[in-house]
């Protein structure tokens, strides 16, 4: 069993008071049991429009960022993902990149955003370049194995599949999840399918308002919501263990069932 946490917060424009932010919040589940916690997507920065602040304000994987996220897991000997602008040595544009952070304060994975939000009204890609399709990154923690993905990816169920082919009992989602008409039911819709199709767990940040719909939350393999925030900054916490995930796929072995595999698309 892992007690895990989900961190909501609506990260701005100053990296400094994100990264207090993130801490602040990792702290508190920290202090609640929690030996992983997931923040939003872009929580490094988040501007009003995507535009070229995002990249402005992007740095590598080895900048100051990162640097704090990584102090701030060792300090509460705890894993940490959130949201980065990455930027890019060969590219005007910047990665949109999940880091994973472990207790001994170096990275354990990275994910970089496969699909971009070009829909809605935005077009995520001017400013942000799709992540390449390789094997998923996943680490793991205390017997469980996790992977992650992030936002505008959940609207497609194979990144998951992918995700869960590679091992993880526990999918890891941040997001900015932008709202609008009938948003937040997609969010949560998506979010409940996503753990029922593959039986996983799947662990949910969004920023809060006004730049995220909020409602992060923990599912389980039954799509059962153990824990949840609505529009609050704060974390939630819930327990995700192996036992839960055998007995759902003892009851519903649709991973075992399947008759199709997933392919890359190159179009």
């Amino acid at each position: 069993m892992v007690e895990i946490a989900v961190a909501q917060f609506a990260p701005g424009q100053d990296k400094s008071q994100n990264h207090l932010s993130v801490r602040n919040l990792v702290g508190a589940a920290a202090a609640r049991g929690a030996r992983l916690v997931v923040a939003p997507e872009y929580a490094m920065f988040t501007s009003p429009r995507l535009d070229e602040q995002l990249v402005a304000a992007a740095e590598p994987l080895d900048g100051p960022f990162v640097t704090g996220l990584l102090a701030t897991a060792a300090e509460f000997g705890v894993h940490v993902v959130a949201g980065v602008n990455e930027s890019l040595t060969d590219d005007h544009r910047v990665s949109n990149t999940l880091v994973a952070a472990g207790p001994d304060g170096r990275i354990v994975a990275v994910y970089r955003k496969l699909h971009l939000y070009d829909a809605f009204g935005y077009r995520e890609s001017e400013v942000i370049r799709a992540g390449p399709v390789e094997e998923p990154e996943t680490f793991a923690v205390d017997g469980l194995t996790f992977g992650m993905q992030t936002c505008y990816d959940l609207r497609f169920p194979e990144v998951t599949r992918r995700i869960v082919d590679a091992g993880a009992d526990v999918l890891l989602m941040p997001a900015q999840w932008v709202p609008g008409p009938l948003k937040e039911d997609h969010w949560t819709t998506l979010l409940r399918a996503r753990a029922i199709e593959n039986t996983v767990y799947v662990a949910a940040a969004d920023q809060s308002a006004r730049t995220g719909s909020g409602n992060s939350m923990i599912v389980d393999p039954m799509g059962v919501v153990l824990a949840s925030l609505g529009e609050t900054v704060g974390t939630a916490v819930a327990d995700v263990n192996a036992e839960r995930i055998a007995e759902v796929r003892q009851r519903n072995p649709a991973l075992a069932l399947r008759r199709f595999t997933v392919t890359e698309h190159r179009g």
